[in-house]
């Protein structure tokens, strides 16, 4: 007998598909047997991944998308509901930071442009979504937040500030939609190899490392499969729920 996969049949939508977790959390749900819309600013790179997808026997739309804007996410949740009929996962991931500096030190503009993309494009992101999942019948919504989210981290106030929102506005939502067949839950990774820490060398990495009870640094794949076991069916009891993905870095916090 085959194997049935999680999100087998499944419409999902990844916001911030053109690289890192985004990217491979779009690999795993193919993998897991969904239809998948991919969105990002970077048309290219969609339009890479997408061949990559259906070079493998998937299919999957790329469509881009700016998170900040409220007539570009409406759009995206039209095209993918007109296309495919119906919307069953979304994954929000797209994220902005700041270098790192004291909270005095930090602009009002890198507090505004954190804001722009982690709480209001999140906000919109979500808005859309459930629209589109209360006219199917229901659906499941996986936020990307971090462990900033869950604790303060030093020079990064407004970037962290915009994490606890996230869980806040999720945590929100889920009570509202919880009996309307709807979950909305958020992974919270700790320091996972992507971006700037796949760029530092690894000498550099050392007290990264350190911190982390399991000893390594976490792979893309790992958060990835959180993802999909959380947008899928596996997970029916599940919402408003905050997984820290993070080698039991929290635990000891």
């Amino acid at each position: 007998m085959s194997r049935r996969g999680l999100l087998e049949g499944k419409v999902a939508l990844v916001i911030g598909a053109s690289r890192g977790i985004g990217a491979q959390t779009a690999r795993t749900f193919v993998e897991e047997g969904a239809t998948v819309v991919l969105a990002a600013r970077s048309e290219d790179a969609l339009h890479a991944l997408a061949e990559e997808l259906r070079t493998q026997g998937g299919t999957a739309l790329p469509v881009p998308a700016d998170l900040g804007d409220e007539d570009s996410i409406a759009s995206l949740v039209r095209t993918t509901v007109a296309r495919f009929g119906r919307l069953d996962v979304a994954f929000n991931n797209a994220a902005d930071g700041h270098m790192p500096a004291p909270l005095a030190d930090l602009s009002v503009e890198d507090l505004d442009r954190s804001y722009r993309i982690n709480v209001r494009g999140f906000f919109l992101a979500m808005k859309h979504q459930l629209h589109a999942m209360l006219a199917s019948g229901g659906g499941s919504i996986v936020n990307m937040a971090s462990t900033a989210g869950l604790n303060g981290v030093r020079g990064m106030g407004a970037y962290s500030a915009t994490k606890h929102a996230i869980i806040g506005l999720t945590r929100s939502a889920a009570l509202d939609y919880a009996d309307k067949g709807i979950r909305l839950n958020v992974v919270a990774p700790g320091p996972i190899l992507t971006g700037r820490l796949q760029q530092i060398p690894e000498e550099r990495r050392a007290p990264i490392v350190r911190a982390v009870p399991m000893g390594r640094i976490g792979g893309p794949e790992e958060v990835a499969r959180a993802v999909a076991w959380l947008g899928s069916d596996a997970a029916s009891f599940v919402t408003g729920t905050t997984l820290a993905i993070d080698g039991g870095r929290l635990a000891g916090a």
